[in-house]
């Protein structure tokens, strides 16, 4: 009977034979003659430590986070400066001291827009950090104060009253993040409950 195996072959690779016919040999180059069928993974690529989770933390979400941040600021600052520096510049005819002028406003305004908005992102990333290694901390609480904690440190050099205003501008502006979050498990672990 003719049956599956694993030998050598003439070619000097391994592979299965039917009889006398070979299946399943696509070498992928001269020099890695494998049967592709080995090289198929089906499970994770990647390994984790056991007791952790699938899911990404806050300290990994962290980079990705300050990166973008910092690149929309950059982009909304270049875009401010553009405006800025064609209003400023509308009675100069087209000439290099106009591109320049219009190239400064661009740059300065990206740069500072950029560096406002990378440094709340920073801020926010290491208040959330610190608040998630607390015991017992809900996710969509820390996301509220550590939005409200990066406003209060941000705004403290204005005194009491800008503590205040950042604060409750860093709650404003994390509420509705938390919230919708928060309907997204409860519309995920709805249809859970009525099973």
């Amino acid at each position: 009977s003719k049956g599956h195996s694993l030998g050598r072959h003439k070619s000097g690779g391994i592979g299965r034979t039917t009889g006398d016919v070979i299946t399943g040999m696509n070498p992928l180059s001269p020099y890695l003659n494998v049967d592709p069928c080995y090289l198929v993974q089906d499970t994770d690529e990647f390994i984790l430590p056991t007791g952790t989770n699938k899911t990404r933390g806050r300290f990994e979400l962290a980079f990705s986070t300050i990166g973008g941040y910092c690149v929309t600021g950059a982009t909304f600052g270049a875009m401010n400066g553009l405006l800025l520096g064609l209003k400023e510049t509308q009675s100069m005819a087209w000439s290099k001291p106009r591109n320049v002028q219009i190239l400064n406003m661009v740059t300065r305004q990206g740069a500072l827009w950029a560096n406002t908005l990378g440094s709340l992102a920073l801020l926010y990333s290491a208040f959330g950090v610190i608040i998630e290694k607390t015991p017992g901390a809900e996710d969509d609480l820390n996301t509220v104060a550590a939005g409200t904690m990066t406003g209060m440190l941000y705004k403290c050099t204005g005194g009491l009253r800008g503590i205040v205003r950042g604060g409750l501008a860093g709650l404003t502006l994390t509420s509705p993040c938390a919230r919708y979050n928060n309907w997204e498990h409860m519309k995920a672990s709805l249809p859970q409950q009525s099973l």
